[in-house]
């Protein structure tokens, strides 16, 4: 087991990375997305989960995250556990194209671990770094806002849709987080 990029404080804030295993393309159809969605709009609703940041691209995830009830490692979990059973369920029930060969790598990553069974959808790491600073939180919060016009998919960080980019330019957007609001500074 990895010992970097550990969730030591469970109350701090963390920058955190989601990723689907081999970088299967998941997120490419809104479907799934949704479904990630929805299991942030309940975490954030019943398990104390705080998002202060966040974009969903076609095979990871970003977000800038804490728990309000100290409970950080034990909400990721049942998120992804839980995303993970309804990916797969999606997956067999909808006319996915790519199903037989989603499903095999599923299996397959599932089949290097002696504790999972059936199907790994997501890493089991969260590459979780601390976010100790104001500016180390605003650099943070401009790396996943810039992720999708790094990727060519919009011009501006609020064009996209599964972003909190939306969110900070007051503009609707899939899920309400908390605005982190930074001192202003000046370089002189």
């Amino acid at each position: 087991m990895s010992t970097g990029y550990q969730i030591k404080d469970q109350e701090a804030l963390y920058f955190l990375t989601f990723q689907i295993v081999d970088w299967v393309d998941l997120f490419t159809r809104k479907v799934y997305k949704d479904i990630l969605i929805d299991s942030f709009k309940y975490s954030m609703e019943n398990k104390g989960f705080q998002i202060f940041a966040y974009v969903i691209m076609s095979n990871h995830v970003h977000l800038i995250a804490n728990s309000s009830i100290g409970q950080l490692s034990d909400t990721i979990r049942d998120l992804k556990k839980f995303t993970c059973r309804k990916f797969i369920e999606v997956i067999v029930e909808i006319a996915e194209s790519r199903k037989n060969w989603m499903l095999n790598r599923f299996k397959f990553n599932a089949s290097k671990h002696a504790g999972n069974k059936n199907y790994q959808v997501w890493t089991h790491e969260n590459h979780a770094i601390l976010l100790y600073s104001n500016e180390f939180i605003r650099q943070k919060i401009e790396y996943i806002h810039d992720n999708p016009v790094r990727a060519g998919i919009v011009e501006k960080p609020e064009d996209y849709l599964y972003s909190s980019a939306r969110n900070y330019a007051s503009l609707e957007a899939p899920i309400d987080i908390s605005i982190l609001v930074l001192p202003w500074y000046t370089y002189r």
